[in-house]
C-alpha cells in the first residue's frame, strides 16, 4: 500500500522530511478496523512528532492523526463496526498514523463519519473535537459552575484548529458566555462566525481586554496556544478558585502565581486514554458520535479552510508547512490517494 513516511527527524524543508513509500497492508486482530483511508488532516501533534522522534523497530515512521474513510475489514473481536461502515477518528500517537491508505484503529476510539459532510470535511475535525470536548467536560468540569464567577469561558487562540471546535461546542453545550481570542481580522471574523459571543485581541493584554467587556472574571480559560506568553494575564484575569486547563507545551510557566486565586490547573492530552488503555478510553468514540450527530443537525459545522489533493509527501508536507507557521485558521486536509499513481 502506499503511505508516507521518514527515516529521520527533519526540518519540512528538506526533501527527506516527508517521502511517499510503499508498505506492506496491514490485518486487523482484536478490537482494530482496518480502514481504507479518504482524507487525513494535519495538527501540531504532526510535526512535533515529525521533529523529533525516530522510527522505533521498523525502517520508517509513518505519523498522522486524524483520518475520516471506509472501513474495510475487522478483527475478530469488533463488535461496533462492520465493512462499508464510514467513520472518523484521530487515532493513538502510539501506533502508526493515518498517513497510509489503510489504517489499523481500535474501535473504541471511532466514530460513525457526519453523514452530512464529505471525506475532507470530516477528516478535519476528530482530534480537535476529541480535545476540545475533553478539556471541557472532562477537565474543566465546565458544567460544575465557580462560585462567585462570571459564567463564561475565556478560550485562548480561538481561530486555530481546536479553538475553533471548542467556541462551538461551548457555544452548542454550554450556556456560558464564550471570549475567543484572535489578532487578524480575518481571524476575528472567523471566531464571531463561528458563535463566540465576544472576541478579544491576544496582542494586547488579556486581563484588560477580558475586564472592558463588563462581564466580570470568568470561571474557566482554555488556552491552547502561547500559554508561556499569556499564563500571566490568565493569573490576573480569572475567577477565584477558577479552573484553568492547556494543551500546548510551555517550557515554563510560574503555577505559583495561579496560587492565590486557588486556581485549579489541567492539562489536556486526547492520546492519553488510548495512550494507557484506560478503562473509560471508549468515550472517545462516544464523543465522537455525539459530534457526528451534532454536525447532522446543523450545529457544529467542519473547520476544514485549506484542501489539498491527493495524499502523498508533497501535499503533506506543504500543509506541515502551513500549521508550523502558527497562522493557520482552522484546518488544512489532504484528500484522496491519486487513482492513477
Amino acid at each position: 500500500m502506499r503511505a508516507v513516511g521518514y527515516k529521520t527527524p527533519l526540518p519540512i524543508t528538506e526533501p527527506e522530511s516527508l517521502v511517499d513509500i510503499e508498505l506492506p497492508k496491514p490485518t486487523p486482530a482484536g478490537h482494530d478496523l482496518l480502514v481504507e483511508v479518504k482524507a487525513v488532516s494535519v495538527n501540531p501533534v504532526d510535526y512535533k512528532v515529525r521533529r523529533r522522534s525516530p522510527p522505533e523497530g521498523s525502517e520508517w515512521k509513518v505519523i498522522g492523526w486524524d483520518a475520516a474513510g471506509i472501513v474495510s475489514a475487522v478483527g475478530d473481536e469488533v463488535t461496533l463496526f462492520r465493512p462499508g461502515d464510514e467513520v472518523f477518528y484521530a487515532g493513538s500517537i502510539t501506533r502508526p498514523g493515518t498517513n497510509a491508505e489503510f489504517h489499523l484503529v481500535d474501535e473504541r476510539i471511532v466514530g460513525r463519519k457526519p453523514k452530512t459532510l464529505d471525506w475532507a470535511e470530516a477528516a478535519a475535525l476528530p482530534l480537535t473535537s476529541i480535545t476540545a470536548w475533553e478539556a471541557l467536560f472532562d477537565r474543566l468540569d465546565v458544567n460544575k459552575p465557580v462560585p462567585g464567577a462570571a459564567p463564561a469561558i475565556l478560550i485562548v487562540g480561538g481561530a486555530g484548529g481546536v479553538g475553533s471546535i471548542a467556541v462551538q461546542i461551548a457555544r452548542q453545550r454550554t450556556g456560558l458566555t464564550v471570549i475567543a481570542t484572535a489578532s487578524r481580522p480575518e481571524t476575528q471574523e472567523w471566531v464571531r462566525s463561528l458563535g463566540a459571543h465576544h472576541v478579544i485581541d491576544h496582542s494586547n493584554p488579556l486581563a484588560a481586554e477580558v475586564a472592558a467587556l463588563g462581564l466580570g472574571a470568568p470561571a474557566f480559560v482554555f488556552s491552547t496556544t502561547h500559554t508561556e506568553k499569556h499564563a500571566g494575564q490568565i493569573a490576573e484575569l480569572i475567577s477565584p478558585q477558577g479552573r484553568f486547563c492547556l494543551i500546548d507545551d510551555p517550557s515554563s510557566v510560574d503555577i505559583m502565581q495561579f496560587k492565590r486565586k486557588a486556581v485549579s490547573i489541567h492539562h489536556e492530552l486526547m492520546f492519553t486514554r488510548p495512550m494507557f488503555g484506560t478503562p473509560d478510553m471508549a468515550e472517545q468514540g462516544r464523543l465522537l458520535n455525539e459530534v457526528s450527530r451534532l454536525v447532522d443537525e446543523g450545529k457544529l459545522r467542519t473547520t476544514l479552510t485549506k484542501r489539498l489533493s491527493p495524499i502523498n509527501a508533497a501535499n503533506l508536507k506543504h500543509a506541515h508547512a502551513l500549521v508550523e507557521s502558527g497562522t493557520m485558521r482552522g484546518k488544512v486536509v489532504i484528500e484522496g490517494f491519486d487513482p492513477q499513481a
